[in-house]
């Protein structure tokens, strides 16, 4: 019978057995690295444990009303092309999927903003929404917020596709590797976002968020026009898309948390009444409340045309410089917000 003290096979057995220790030893840190570096984030439209959001869902309780939208480039590495010009700012808010979109093209952003301040509270608290026609054509965008309209700051995104090969203008994209960024999902169903993912600082208010951007991503891999996340990798999706419609295509902003009028004076509500609509040349506020309010009027691209500080009970607009067109009027006593949308009829 073979012994195994014999030496002619404990040279050998022991050998074999570190080979298989060492073996089994690196594949446990490879796979440990590999797990880290390619970790699995929230699955697509209809897959178990997706965060993608149906904009019809009751979790939604108001709509971004007003909006900013600069666009960009067609194709950033070529301007000649000029810019995108698909859409404009009253594609941005909304319900999702009534008002149509507004392309950003390349780095374009459009700031955002509600009837009521958006509240952090448990779980998500508001969703973004493109309008992806497929699960995997994904086209991105990093979010920020602000609670005076001047300090925004990113949710962390993290983006864990591939880099070394460029995703081409109609190529597929893993929602799985995506993170805060918006346009994870399809048409319809919004990317949430939870304020709690933001580092608290005193900048910023996490119950009053007044504004939120949207920043088209960039997804080239040439290092001069590249965008990159948290982790400075840099953030592959579908590019160039040099077209009209090129880049993020923002369809709406549904808010899940706001504050509410609950313990607020009600006579420092605004009781406003605004006439004549359509307007010619003069356009008269009724306020009854006596909190100063602003009024701002914004042109269809969001660019303010008129502005008015710290008015009192009645004011008189002098609207004669504004072109025949639809505009605006955004009224605010740093209580309330209120927008009405006016027609110059001549």
């Amino acid at each position: 019978m073979f012994r195994t003290s014999d030496a002619r096979f404990t040279k050998g057995i022991v050998p074999f057995k570190m080979t298989r220790y060492i073996f089994n030893s690196f594949l446990s840190i490879t796979l440990s690295v590999t797990s880290h570096l390619f970790a699995q984030y929230a699955p697509g439209v209809g897959i178990t444990g997706t965060t993608a959001m149906y904009k019809d869902s009751s979790a939604f309780v108001a709509w971004a009303n007003s909006a900013r939208v600069y666009k960009g480039y067609q194709d950033i590495s070529n301007p000649s092309l000029g810019y995108v010009n698909v859409g404009d700012s009253t594609c941005a808010y909304g319900i999702a999927g009534t008002t149509g979109v507004v392309s950003l093209g390349d780095a374009g952003y459009a700031v955002l903003q509600f009837p009521s301040p958006i509240m952090d509270l448990p779980g998500p608290d508001f969703a973004v929404f493109e309008n992806s026609f497929s699960d995997t054509f994904l086209e991105l965008a990093f979010v920020e917020v602000s609670s005076d309209g001047e300090h925004f700051y990113r949710f962390p995104a993290s983006s864990l596709t591939d880099t070394s090969l460029q995703t081409g203008s109609f190529g597929a994209t893993d929602p799985t590797k995506l993170h805060n960024l918006a346009g994870k999902y399809r048409a319809n169903y919004g990317t949430p976002f939870s304020l709690e993912d933001i580092t608290d600082t005193p900048l910023l208010n996490k119950q009053a968020i007044t504004h939120v951007k949207i920043i088209d991503v960039v997804g080239c891999m040439q290092n001069q026009y590249c965008t990159r996340d948290v982790n400075n990798r840099k953030v592959n999706d579908p590019w160039p898309t040099a077209f009209g419609s090129s880049g993020f295509d923002l369809d709406a902003v549904g808010v899940i948390h706001q504050q509410t009028t609950a313990g607020i004076n009600e006579s420092l509500l605004m009781q406003v009444m605004i006439y004549p609509n359509p307007l010619t040349n003069v356009l008269y506020i009724k306020e009854d409340s006596r909190q100063p309010y602003d009024v701002i009027i914004t042109d269809v691209l969001g660019n303010e045309v008129i502005t008015l500080q710290q008015q009192v009970l009645r004011t008189t607009i002098n609207t004669s410089t504004l072109n025949k067109g639809i505009y605006f009027l955004n009224i605010d006593n740093g209580i309330a917000k209120k927008q009405w949308r006016i027609l110059k009829s001549e």
